[in-house]
Order: C-alpha cells, then structure tokens, then sequence
C-alpha cells in the first residue's frame, strides 16, 4: 500500500473517531499496512502535528494530548465508621 494512501487512511479514521488511542500494532492490524510503513506514517503525522505520541506508546489526535499525559484515576468514598465520626 502507497505512502500517501495509507495516510490518508489513517488521518480519515482519526477525524471520523477523534478519541481514538492506537498503539503502533493495533494501527498496523487496523489499517493493515505493513510494520515499517505503518511506522513512518505515524511518525509523519506526529512530526506535522497531526497526531501525538503519549508516554504510553499511543497515538492520538493532538487535540487530544492532554487525555495522553493525564493518568485515569478511580475516585471512592471513605465512609466514617461511627455517626459520631462524621460529626
């Protein structure tokens, strides 16, 4: 599959899916390109700013970049053993 074709590819499915997070095996099994093209092609939009790479390995828009650097976290509730604890 040619360079730009994939490209294209790949930048219409992260407009059409903008939360979208692959990590560079998952593009390269969804877009079926092969390891070394897949590569250059991600770098390619990551070096126009089209995409980012978070530390995960992920790529994203770059709108979405802040969703990369933030870790998800699990808020919970401590509840006060006795009433009169709460007081």
């Amino acid at each position: 599959m040619p360079f730009n074709t994939i490209r294209s590819r790949i930048r219409a499915e992260y407009l059409e899916m903008p939360g979208l997070h692959l990590t560079l095996a998952q593009a390269q099994r969804l877009f079926g390109a092969e390891p070394a093209l897949c590569h250059a092609v991600l770098d390619a939009l990551v070096d126009t700013n089209f995409l980012c790479r978070g530390s995960n390995g992920t790529y994203a828009l770059r709108t979405d970049a802040s969703a990369l650097r933030r870790p998800r976290v699990k808020a919970t509730l401590r509840m006060a053993k006795h009433a009169s604890d709460a007081a």
